[in-house]
């Protein structure tokens, strides 16, 4: 189906994210941050699957918008993991990377979609 392969990729990373807020120090700064970056790096995946099930494709913009965000977010939180030195780079460097390839995919998508609504727009008024 089309956006499996997405879709998985985002399954995983959300597994990482887990993984990883678990290596986080358990005093208050790591379970701040923790807890900032469970709920934007599982939420992806989640908002990704409510997009390919949308209703139309300025709702399916939509919610790939909220993907491309959460996305972002995460990445600005891995950021201050690393800067911080709450843990290795190397350690955040692949989740890291995945993140910002996914949000690239995200924010094509985005402008693709985009394009072929002003193209049927265009072709109707025609």
């Amino acid at each position: 189906m089309k956006g499996d392969d997405i879709y998985q990729r985002f399954v995983e990373i959300a597994i990482r994210i887990i993984r990883l807020v678990k290596a986080l120090p358990k005093d208050y700064i790591g379970m701040h941050i923790g807890n900032q970056l469970l709920k934007s790096g599982t939420s992806c995946g989640a908002n990704y699957e409510e997009a390919r099930g949308s209703e139309s494709n300025a709702d399916f913009i939509h919610k790939l918008k909220i993907v491309l965000k959460e996305s972002r977010e995460s990445i600005f939180w891995l950021k201050v993991i690393e800067n911080a030195e709450l843990m290795p780079s190397d350690s955040l460097n692949k989740i890291h990377k995945e993140f910002e390839e996914l949000a690239n995919i995200i924010a094509q998508s985005i402008i693709t979609t985009q394009k072929r609504l002003i193209n049927m727009s265009s072709e109707v008024k025609t």
